[in-house]
């Protein structure tokens, strides 16, 4: 998703620079160009030579500099950039950007630069909250800066609060989902259910699947990489939750209809891929279960049919739901797709070595009324690309 693309990191005065050393490995293990443009100040807490063994490019600090690799050094820097990140940011270095102020590379830089702009605050909690920094900030926004916000914690002055960069993972997070994806669900909401549900049939056992939710959270990240608002309503998983994201955690599948009723008449799309628990206790047991000829009995209800209900009732709504089959896989899941009422349905044959539950990769078939496209054995998060690329095609 990011390979070909040029990212500029601005390094500013903090202890948490060292931490950039990390992000700059990782985007360029993902194939970005990277540079690096440093204050001064910050040279007095990590190497300029750190940043160009890792990047490839030399670090840039002084604007007057001869020995360059561009033209108009920090002109040419700024039309190559896919976005500017500045990471950590310093109090003085929000000042000046928020005041115009274009006084060394890093400022006249960003100050060049029509590309995305992020900015990752780094100081003492009582700066960081000093009501001058807060209109910094407040003023960066209304220019179209985005700002991450510090995390709280033991910060190296000896105080406890906000003012920690986050960890390199989350400013990776905050670039790809910037520039990872061409925006075409911006502006669109997306509901997805992902994961299994469980019914409860005493306060030691329940009924469940062998769902792990990582196709519905691939799709969710997915969605969200492509600018859409998603709604995520998940059952009980061990995975990580996918970012900014808007996660609604459920139980059972009476939890799931309510949370996906509550949702659905706002949404554009909705892609139901939860492995929903088919049966439910008609009673939940208190007390120890009585035993018929030397059996525990155990009598048992059908759960909602969520996706059949939602979808009868839908409006302008894309319904996209998931067949799991073993066996005539092909005509069941055209009969589930016309019962439905949906526009698009996803089956795979759970025979079929590499699909399923549990797997990092799926073997999937897109059924809609007028077309069914046979998808080979890929990675979960390629299948649910390919799973949006269609739907944005409708």
């Amino acid at each position: 998703m990011l390979k070909g693309k040029t990212v500029v990191l601005g390094v500013t005065g903090s202890i948490a620079a060292y931490k950039i050393a990390n992000l700059a490995s990782m985007l360029v293990k993902k194939g970005c160009s990277v540079h690096v443009i440093m204050t001064r100040n910050a040279t007095n807490f990590i190497n300029p030579i750190t940043f160009e063994t890792l990047t490839g490019h030399k670090c840039l600090v002084d604007t007057f500099d001869r020995n360059f690799e561009f033209s108009v050094e920090h002109v040419s820097l700024a039309k190559q950039a896919d976005i500017f990140m500045v990471a950590p940011a310093s109090a003085n270095v929000i000042g000046k950007i928020a005041g115009g102020i274009a006084d060394d590379m890093l400022t006249t830089t960003i100050m060049a630069a029509k590309c995305p702009k992020i900015i990752s605050p780094a100081m003492n909690t009582n700066m960081f909250e000093n009501p001058i920094v807060q209109d910094n900030l407040t003023k960066l926004k209304s220019y179209g800066y985005e700002i991450v916000e510090p995390a709280s914690g033991y910060l190296a002055c000896g105080d406890t609060g906000k003012g920690k960069m986050p960890e390199p993972e989350v400013l990776y997070s905050y670039i790809l989902k910037t520039i990872g994806c061409e925006k075409d669900l911006l502006g669109k909401k997306v509901l997805i259910t992902a994961g299994p549900t469980l019914e409860k049939i005493d306060p030691v056992r329940f009924i469940s699947n062998h769902s792990t939710g990582k196709m519905g959270y691939a799709i969710a990240e997915n969605a969200m990489l492509r600018g859409a608002e998603v709604t995520l309503v998940t059952g009980r998983t061990s995975i990580k939750k996918p970012d900014f994201v808007k996660i609604i955690d459920v139980l059972s599948a009476q939890d799931m209809f309510e949370a996906v009723d509550e949702n659905f008449d706002q949404q554009d799309i909705v892609i139901m891929s939860a492995a929903v628990a088919d049966y439910r206790p008609k009673t939940v047991a208190t007390e120890k279960i009585k035993k018929k000829d030397g059996e525990e009995s155990i009598q048992l209800e059908r759960t909602t049919d969520i996706l059949g209900t939602m979808s009868k009732r839908k409006k302008n709504q894309f319904v996209c739901g998931f067949s799991m089959e073993t066996e005539n896989m092909l005509e069941n899941s055209k009969a589930k797709l016309e019962k439905k009422n949906l526009d698009m349905i996803c089956a795979n044959n759970l025979k079929v070595k590499g699909a399923g539950f549990g797997t990092d990769t799926n073997v999937v078939t897109l059924i809609t009324k007028d077309n069914v496209v046979e998808l080979p054995l890929e990675s979960k998060a390629e299948v649910a690309a390919q799973i949006l690329d269609t739907i944005v095609k409708k």
